[in-house]
């Protein structure tokens, strides 16, 4: 019996290119999903009278879209490259279909945060405006919240990084659910207690829901889950996974504890900013290593000729 080959590419060089990303597009990743569950969260609390969570959820989402904004133009050198991709939409294009959906989304965002503002700060025609035109856009950016927050996810998974790709069934839910993490975990920390009740339950909800899914893609995408659980991109996803248990546990002692749900919301935020860091770190990785490329391939190959 001949043993299998070991395989090297040509020169030891990556077959597939790695993204030249670098951690803007990670930042950019996890604020833009800040951002629509806070608007999520914040619609929801509109439409239940709880004020303080609302104020909260819209001033937040304001506030890390801003800085999503800035970190994707920051990537891409000129703002005036954000505005091209505006000159055409095409439908099979990921990027191309999250550029019109962030466009239509900001717009609402900031109409709805502006609602926040003091009556003094705004001139008095167009307060009156503001305030009239503030619940509506809130629920309307609340609508288009959940593509806020997933098409990152189908866009990474429409790359050839062999981590992303193998992961495209799993990467917009994963990303939708720390999303959510992320907002539960931002309205506990700025909401009054008696106004924090829906973000404490979907504290628990998220979390429960990050960690199957994050468990559930590694153990389905086979050894492109490696860059997962080693190197700098295992650490992270470590870190990730404990930091959404504990913030999930803290969220169950934080109904009548500010430290405790201080200490939920913190956890939380550091652990969906992880996962976003953790998964890009992992593609990056699994772009640069051969074996993650070719070792899928053969298995496809093999299954194909079994059956």
């Amino acid at each position: 019996m001949v043993p299998d080959a070991t395989f090297t590419s040509y020169y030891g060089r990556p077959i597939v290119k790695a993204s030249p990303w670098e951690a803007d597009i990670p930042a950019y990743l996890f604020t833009g999903g800040l951002a629509a569950g806070s608007s999520l969260l914040a619609a929801g609390a509109d439409l239940t009278g709880r004020p303080g969570l609302r104020r909260a959820g819209r001033v937040t989402a304001a506030a890390a879209l801003t800085v999503s904004f800035a970190a994707l133009v920051h990537d891409l050198g000129k703002p005036a490259r954000f505005v091209n991709m505006l000159r055409m939409l095409k439908v099979t294009s990921p990027m191309s279909v999250g550029t019109w959906i962030v466009s239509a989304y900001a717009p609402l965002a900031y109409a709805a945060a502006a609602q926040e503002l003091p009556a003094a700060a705004l001139p008095a025609p167009l307060g009156g405006a503001i305030r009239l035109a503030g619940r509506p856009a809130g629920l309307a950016a609340a609508l288009l919240a959940p593509a806020v927050a997933s098409y990152t996810g189908v866009l990474l998974a429409d790359t050839a990084t062999p981590t992303w790709n193998a992961g495209r069934r799993h990467l917009p839910f994963l990303f939708a659910a720390s999303a959510a993490t992320a907002a539960s975990g931002m309205g506990m920390l700025a909401a009054p207690l008696a106004d924090a009740g829906p973000a404490r339950r979907l504290a628990l909800a998220a979390a429960v829901a990050e960690l199957g899914i994050e468990h559930h893609m590694a153990q389905n995408i086979g050894i492109t889950a490696e860059p997962l659980r080693t190197g700098r991109p295992g650490q992270l996803m470590t870190a990730a996974r404990l930091l959404t248990a504990a913030g999930g546990a803290a969220a169950l002692f934080s109904r009548r504890s500010r430290a405790a749900a201080a200490v939920s919301g913190i956890a939380l935020l550091a652990g969906s900013a992880c996962t976003r860091f953790g998964i890009f770190e992992a593609g990056q990785a699994s772009a640069r290593d051969p074996k993650y490329v070719i070792t899928p391939q053969r298995d496809r190959i093999r299954a194909g000729q079994a059956v």
